[in-house]
């Protein structure tokens, strides 16, 4: 099984990381600079055309920018039909639908993935949504592709709105929050260094303590919020200011945009 890339970015570049020198890999970028670097540092082969990759890959990811989906996809539908069953194509570009994609490559099984950012070192979070000539097999094929980069949920396509607003965007959320650790640190007379490593593991420890020990994040607030306490005066000010709600209202934002980034590609 050959695995083709069309867009060879940094999300790309994650999971041809972690797929294995045991796996065939085939790409093609507008950045020739980009190709020669991923053949020489993951051994992979590199295409002349989008085509080739279409041609050569069982497993064909679409890692273009949104903005570009259009033009390749009509370059692949120029291709014809002939196989088109036999080979499976994975988008990862945000906000289009299954239908558009799917009237674009009639006739081609189509899942639509949604990773986040920290698949970019193994951590991340996919959903997986499939079009209507995938069945079990493949969907499980595209599922194993994103478990080399983090976990995978498989989600009807009426949730990936909510799935891009809260761990598509999410992580934005999160390094801005540690952006502004940081900042408080250092108004509390902390180096900027020390501030920053302080805050990056405060971060990262509260992540892994929710999923070591399964309570809940509520039920650990409370742990380590004494009364009377600096935990509860902190606590006092992000409740004044509206901190969860401000977390809240910008995850559905996000997911209302990427509604109507579907609306555009469907209009």
């Amino acid at each position: 099984m050959t695995i083709g890339f069309i867009g060879a970015g940094r999300m790309a570049e994650a999971l041809i990381a972690r797929l294995g020198s045991s796996q065939k890999v085939i790409a093609s970028d507008v950045k020739k600079v980009r190709l020669n670097y991923l053949r020489k540092k993951y051994k992979i082969r590199v295409a002349k055309s989008n085509l080739e990759v279409f041609r050569s890959g069982s497993i064909i990811i679409l890692a273009v920018k949104p903005q570009n989906m259009a033009k390749v996809l009509e370059e692949l539908r120029a291709q014809g039909t002939e196989h088109r069953t036999q080979k499976l194509v994975i988008s990862i570009a945000v906000g289009i639908p299954l239908k558009y994609l799917q009237k674009k490559l009639p006739g081609l099984p189509i899942v639509r993935a949604m990773p986040n950012n920290p698949c970019l070192v193994g951590m991340g979070i996919t959903a997986l949504t499939k079009g209507r000539s995938v069945n079990r097999g493949l969907f499980r094929k595209a599922g194993v592709i994103f478990e080399k980069v983090g976990g995978v949920v498989r989600v009807p396509e009426k949730w990936m709105d909510g799935v891009t607003g809260l761990s598509g965007s999410g992580p934005a959320f999160v390094y801005q929050m540690m952006e502004a650790l940081t900042s408080g640190g250092i108004a509390a007379g902390l180096p900027k260094n020390v501030a920053a490593m302080l805050a990056l593991q405060t971060v990262l420890g509260s992540a892994v303590t929710v999923k070591g020990t399964g309570k809940s994040p509520r039920d650990l607030r409370i742990m380590v919020t004494s009364p009377g306490g600096t935990t509860m005066e902190g606590l006092k000010v992000l409740n004044k200011r509206k901190f969860s709600r401000a977390l809240r209202d910008a995850v559905v934002a996000a997911a209302k945009k990427s509604k109507a980034l579907n609306r555009k590609w469907t209009s």
